[in-house]
C-alpha cells in the first residue's frame, strides 16, 4: 500500500510539474505576442489565431506521427480485412493506424497499472487487455453503424421512389439521397455517387456499399435494380415493394427485441452479480477471500467460476438472439 501511494505521489508530481513548465511556457509567449500587438488594435484577434494555429499544429503533428507509424506497419503487413472494418465503422483511418492506436494506449495502460499495482503481472495483463477493449469498441461501432444504416433503407427507397416518378434518373434520385439524409446513409451513397462519376459501372458500385455495410436487405436493393437495368420494368414500383418489405422486417426485429428483452436482460444480470457480489464481499471483509487468493485450488475454482459464467452468458445470448 506504501508503494502504491508512493507511486501515485511521485507520478502526479510530475504531471504537475511538467503542467507548470507547459503553462509557464505558453504565458510568457502569450505576453510577449500581447505586448507587440497591442498598437495594432488586433489582441483578440491575435489570440484566436494563435491558439487556432497551436491546435492545427498539434493535431497535423500527431497526424502526421500516426501515419509515420502506419507505414512502417504496411511495409511489414498490411491488412485489407482490417482496412474493410475501418470503412464498415465509419472511421477515417487506415487499419494500420488502427493498431498504432491500440498499441499506444496499450502501453500506458502498461504504465498506469505498473505505477498503480507495481505489479508486473497485472500490467502485462492491462497490456493484453486494451487492444480487446478496443476490438470490442470497433465492433460496437460497425454494428451501430450497420444498424442505423438499415433504419434508414425505408425512408431512402421512399425518396429514391419518389424522385423517380417524378421524372428523375436513378442517379439523380440517389444524388437527392446523399443531400437530403443523414449519415451513414449519406456518406454511403456519396461515395457510390463519386464512383460513379470516375467511371465505376453501377453493379461494382453497389457491390462496394454491399461489402462496406455487409446488410442483407441493401443485397435485395442491389439485386432488384441490376435485374431492372438489365431486363427492364418499373424501377420505382419494385423498390416501394422493397420498402415496404423492409420496414415490415424492421418492425418484426422491433417486436423480437421486445419480446427478448427480459431473457437478455436476464443473462447481464447473471453475468454480473456474482462478480458485484465478490466485489462486495472483499471491500467488506478483505479476509473472506483468502482460501481462494491464497491456494492453487482456489486459483483453479475461480478461474472455473469465470469460465462458467462466460459460458452461461453465451448460451442465454445465443438463445434469445432470434434471426428474422
Amino acid at each position: 500500500m506504501i508503494n502504491i501511494l508512493i507511486a501515485l505521489s511521485a507520478g502526479l508530481l510530475i504531471f504537475a510539474l511538467m503542467a507548470a513548465a507547459i503553462r509557464k511556457r505558453i504565458q510568457e509567449r502569450e505576453t510577449v505576442l500581447e505586448r507587440m500587438e497591442r498598437f495594432a488594435g488586433r489582441i483578440a484577434g491575435r489570440h484566436n489565431v494563435i491558439q487556432k494555429q497551436e491546435e492545427k499544429d498539434l493535431s497535423d503533428s500527431l497526424k502526421e506521427a500516426l501515419q509515420k507509424g502506419a507505414r512502417l506497419i504496411q511495409k511489414v503487413h498490411r491488412s485489407s480485412s482490417l482496412d474493410l472494418k475501418m470503412l464498415q465503422a465509419g472511421l477515417p483511418i487506415l487499419g494500420s493506424e488502427f493498431l498504432i492506436i491500440e498499441l499506444v494506449a496499450a502501453i500506458i495502460a502498461f504504465v498506469f497499472a505498473g505505477l498503480l499495482t507495481m505489479q508486473l503481472p497485472v500490467a502485462i495483463l492491462a497490456f493484453l487487455f486494451m487492444p480487446l477493449v478496443g476490438w470490442m469498441l470497433l465492433q460496437m461501432k460497425i454494428r451501430k453503424r450497420r444498424k442505423d444504416f438499415v433504419n434508414q433503407l425505408g425512408d431512402m427507397l421512399s425518396m429514391v421512389a419518389s424522385a423517380l416518378r417524378a421524372g428523375f434518373s436513378f442517379v439523380q434520385a440517389v444524388e437527392i439521397v446523399s443531400k437530403e439524409m443523414a449519415a451513414p446513409m449519406s456518406v454511403e451513397v456519396s461515395k457510390l455517387i463519386r464512383e460513379i462519376n470516375v467511371g465505376v459501372p453501377m453493379e461494382t458500385a453497389l457491390e462496394d456499399i454491399n461489402r462496406r455495410v455487409e446488410c442483407p436487405e441493401f443485397e435485395l436493393i442491389t439485386t432488384a435494380v441490376l435485374i431492372q437495368r438489365q431486363v427492364g420494368g418499373n424501377l420505382a414500383q419494385i423498390l416501394d415493394n422493397i420498402s415496404d418489405t423492409i420496414n415490415e422486417r424492421i418492425r418484426m426485429k422491433r417486436e423480437v427485441l421486445a419480446l427478448t428483452a427480459q431473457g437478455r436482460m436476464s443473462a447481464v444480470v447473471l453475468a454480473l452479480l456474482p462478480i458485484a457480489l465478490a466485489a462486495f464481499l472483499f471491500s467488506v471483509n478483505h479476509d473472506y477471500f483468502d482460501p481462494l487468493l491464497e491456494s492453487p485450488m482456489g486459483k483453479v475454482a475461480i478461474g472455473i467460476a469465470l469460465l462458467m459464467e462466460l459460458l452461461g452468458y453465451l448460451v442465454i445470448k445465443r438463445i434469445v438472439d432470434i434471426d428474422v
